[in-house]
């Protein structure tokens, strides 16, 4: 014999010795299986689910009425969400008073001994509309500030790119174009003063102190780039030497030319001592041969 069926022969049994009255058939309670294996008393189809009566409440906002119809048991919160579109206010600027009291959002109509046909005050909530508007500009800051440093990052990447690019020319020897670094590093400047201008808050502090180093590493790079490059020029430069070896040719110039015009003026026969000392001769003495004019 089933032992499943055995325990239901029990069970029904068990339940006609416990009716009492006349009516025994009628009290007994009827089991079913459910699927999985549970035994349960079965449920009467027939029998009519109590429905939730709905009620009308009328509802004060400045000089204006709304007659809104709602379930009895129903929130007050839920009642708020109602009232949101007919008056244009948020359900977070809402307050609800009934009978002179304030009523809580989580509080239910009929708990309160709210009724078909009672009525009910609305106000605005100022202060609550107040934190409400800070909470959505500090929101909208923090969205506009994270799409900022997404776009900067975005930008970042390609100047790098630009400068990997540099490197690579000048690992290979070959020669960088020094405008072409001082734009670039122009362009991580302009995005430095970005990062700058950002107000980041809270979790996009680090995301910010990662860009802003980013960009400075990437301008030490390119300082560094730029002092590599002009090593080679100015060791091949021989600019320096060269006035050193215009004034050593105009130091030993003169000599020659001096020789060969104290040469021009040493006469064959007997000078005077006068003329022996070229330093004491000037364009004033005359120089002749006619020693008669001498006295």
């Amino acid at each position: 014999m089933n032992p499943t069926n055995s325990k239901i022969d029990s069970m029904f049994s068990l339940s006609k010795k416990n009716s009492v009255g006349d009516g025994a058939g009628q009290s007994v309670a009827k089991l079913e299986i459910r699927p999985g294996g549970m035994l349960v008393q079965k449920r009467d189809l027939n029998q009519n689910s109590v429905s939730i009566p709905t009620i009308k409440v009328r509802v004060k906002y400045g000089s204006s009425f709304h007659d809104i119809r709602i379930s009895s048991q129903a929130s007050f919160g839920e009642l708020k969400k109602m009232l949101a579109e007919p008056t244009g206010l948020h359900p977070q600027d809402q307050k609800l008073i009934f009978k002179n009291k304030e009523r809580s959002s989580k509080a239910y109509l009929d708990a309160e001994r709210v009724r078909d046909g009672s009525k009910i005050v609305l106000v605005e909530d100022i202060v609550s509309r107040e934190r409400r508007c800070l909470e959505m500009l500090k929101n909208a800051k923090v969205e506009k500030a994270s799409k900022s440093l997404a776009e900067i990052s975005l930008e970042v990447d390609k100047l790098a790119g630009q400068l990997t690019a540099l490197e690579t020319t000048a690992s290979r020897g070959g020669e960088v174009s020094e405008m072409d670094v001082d734009n670039l590093t122009e362009m991580f400047m302009e995005k430095l003063v970005k990062l700058d201008g950002i107000v980041a808050e809270g979790d996009l502090k680090m995301p910010r102190r990662v860009q802003v180093g980013r960009v400075q590493k990437h301008i030490e790079t390119l300082d560094a780039l730029k002092l590599k490059n002009s090593k080679p020029r100015s060791s091949g430069d021989k600019s320096p030497c060269q006035p050193q070896a215009d004034s050593s040719r105009q130091q030993s110039m003169p000599m020659p030319i001096q020789q060969v015009q104290l040469r021009q003026r040493e006469p064959t026969g007997k000078m005077p001592m006068l003329l022996q000392k070229p330093e004491w001769h000037s364009e004033s003495i005359v120089v002749t041969t006619q020693w008669e004019t001498f006295d």
